[in-house]
């Protein structure tokens, strides 16, 4: 008897991998599971395991990169202070380049010919997946169910796969009344799907959030915390030294339970259509005020804006899943000699879904009082002003003078 085709499945045990476990052993693969632990707050591991060996997995494995994923692929995001569209903060994108990774590494091990995604086809994460895994292994073959049409004919959509679920007796959270898509890590959880689809609905009315209350449910009293950076990593709270993983997570109980985080937007997707999400992310939220802050005291004005030019295209790139290539690896080289100075301490304040900061703190600071203060006094002198101001009105003059304009 010939052996079976090996598979590595990226599993998340929701409801698309649940199901493609029994979709691939009907075309005769041998499936291996890999669950890639990236601190999933609302997930129970040992179910989701036992989920799909009951399924029919030949195997299911943890992959546990939570560490990873906040030191060497958030914290380095969060130094360019990178958002996609100015507010989304890449919680799903940062962990997708990570996660073809540790199948890549489990393929090897098992001996798999190939990698196996539950990405939609029509979202980004099909090209967050295959970009990130063309680049570690060129020669690496990717199926992705969701593009090939027998698929999409046995499975239309949502409720044919809830169907197929429930016929199957296999446990998923979404059910038909809530059919949400929601993918969890340490950084943040994305709610799509469902009613979402309607922009006239109000997002945050709708969806049973993980990681954060509502503001109008959090205390009502001021909560502070202190957040300590050393080249533009945060590396310790409330004067207590933290791993990267700690501080994500201690920074989301403390955030969260203040309501701050939350975001409802339509984004536009990398394949071209609009798509309407909701995140919530209280640390990385925290993290993002905290760091931009301590940068206020510490770098100079033309490398600020020069990063802040930057910045939007590293948010686009790691957006669309462009994180191993040589324009990325130039990028971080540049962003980690541009945050040396930035180390000091910044002191926050959560209350009722806001947070903002309370004061700064750097042994690396520009701010001169005695120059910036508006008493009298200090090194700065105001004489030199009219000098600056001639040869900065210049162009100006001459323009004028050449070119009169109505007025």
């Amino acid at each position: 008897m010939m052996s079976k085709e090996k598979v590595v499945l990226a599993y998340s045990g929701g409801l698309d991998t649940s199901v493609l476990i029994g979709w691939l052993q009907d075309k005769g693969y041998e499936v291996h599971c890999l669950y890639v632990d990236l601190g999933q707050p609302c997930e129970d591991r040992k179910a989701i395991m036992q989920k799909a060996v009951d399924i029919g997995a030949a195997s299911a494995e943890i992959a546990d990169v939570r560490e990873e994923l906040c030191s060497d692929f958030a914290f380095p995001v969060l130094q360019w202070q990178a958002k996609y569209e100015s507010i989304y903060l890449l919680g799903t994108s940062i962990a997708r380049p990570l996660i073809s990774k540790a199948c890549l590494q489990r393929a090897r091990e098992v001996g798999a010919v190939a990698f196996v995604h539950g990405a939609t086809g029509k979202g980004n994460d099909q090209c967050r997946f295959q970009l990130a895994a063309e680049a570690l292994d060129p020669t690496v073959k990717i199926i992705a169910p969701w593009r090939m049409k027998e698929f999409r004919d046995a499975f239309p959509g949502r409720t044919e796969m809830l169907a197929y679920c429930e016929e199957k007796n296999i446990p998923v959270k979404a059910t038909s009344s809530k059919p949400y898509s929601s993918d969890e890590n340490c950084l943040h959880i994305s709610y799509e799907a469902g009613k979402l689809e309607d922009p006239e609905v109000d997002g945050v009315t709708v969806i049973d959030f993980g990681m954060t209350v509502s503001p109008q449910d959090a205390p009502d009293k001021e909560e502070f915390v202190t957040v300590g950076f050393e080249s533009g990593i945060p590396v310790t709270l409330n004067g207590a030294s933290k791993s990267p993983l700690e501080m994500v997570t201690e920074l989301n109980e403390i955030a969260g339970r203040n309501g701050v985080g939350r975001i409802d937007l339509i984004e536009n997707r990398y394949v071209g259509m609009k798509s309407r999400g909701v995140y919530e992310a209280p640390g990385m939220t925290a993290l993002y005020t905290a760091h931009l802050a301590m940068e206020q005291m510490t770098l100079d004005r033309d490398l600020t804006h020069l990063r802040d030019r930057m910045s939007a295209e590293v948010a686009e790139m790691v957006y669309y899943g462009m994180w191993y290539c040589a324009k990325m690896d130039a990028l971080m080289a540049f962003i980690k000699e541009a945050q040396k100075p930035v180390s000091g301490e910044v002191k926050l304040s959560f209350y009722k879904g806001n947070c903002r900061v309370a004061s700064w703190k750097s042994s690396n600071s520009l701010y001169i009082d005695e120059i910036a203060s508006m008493e009298g006094g200090g090194t700065y002198n105001q004489d030199d002003a009219e000098g600056f101001l001639r040869i900065m009105g210049l162009p100006l003059r001459v323009q004028g003078s050449v070119r009169p304009r109505e007025w």
